[in-house]
């Protein structure tokens, strides 16, 4: 076997096994020793596969966002609503699949929001990517929503939604605030984002509030 196919079979034992790790036990139980153990490699070579271990993290993430997005895309239209499914309709069962996927998946999940990265390293490109398509799946129903808003307000807006949603979603599961049951926890969240969608003039607000108070803008 070539060194770029053992490179590269090694690179995927180890994203593999800390998938595994992250999926069952949660990002805090991710070590180095523990993972070169399982694949059956010296500690030191994890680091000549991977530049440091965040981007071993980074690689597991990605593979959790590519489910999330083909989750979201395949959620199916609400009940009764497959003939006229509306915008707010769209938000809303994008809302839930998140919900559904968070519920299911949700050590993992929660992995995508705890990883920091060390030494004030950035984000690279390869990883934000798939986070604007997922974005960009919550864009589609504003534009409907709100065709006179402009791209880069749309997707502030989007941004903004999408938190609304995942707050709603950790803290539910976590039960920090009240303990609700799953579909109980789906109704409110429906109902907040109808709330949302239903509030156009004050969505738009939002751009115009925000542009005034952001001072580059002047």
């Amino acid at each position: 076997m070539r060194h770029t196919d053992r490179h590269t079979a090694l690179r995927e034992q180890l994203i593999d096994a800390a998938e595994c790790t992250i999926a069952e036990k949660g990002l805090t139980a991710l070590k180095a020793r523990d993972l070169a153990q399982e694949v059956g490699c010296a500690v030191g070579t994890i680091y000549n596969v991977f530049e440091h271990l965040d981007e071993l993290v980074l690689c597991v993430g990605l593979r959790t966002l590519a489910m999330l997005e083909t989750a979201l895309g395949a959620a199916p239209p609400l009940e009764g609503r497959h003939l006229t499914e509306t915008a707010a309709d769209d938000l809303v069962r994008l809302a839930l699949a998140y919900l559904e996927f968070a519920a299911k998946h949700t050590v993992r999940w929660r992995a995508l929001f705890e990883h920091r990265m060390s030494e004030a390293r950035l984000l690279p490109e390869w990883f934000a990517e798939p986070q604007l398509r997922l974005f960009d799946q919550v864009e589609r129903p504003l534009a409907a929503l709100l065709p006179d808003l402009d791209r880069d307000a749309r997707r502030v807006l989007a941004r903004t939604v999408f938190s609304a949603v995942h707050g709603i979603v950790a803290l539910g599961l976590e039960e920090k605030l009240v303990s609700l049951p799953l579909p109980d926890l789906a109704s409110q969240l429906a109902a907040t984002v109808r709330a949302i969608a239903s509030g156009r003039d004050e969505l738009r607000a939002i751009d115009s509030r925000d542009r005034r108070a952001d001072p580059r803008q002047n």
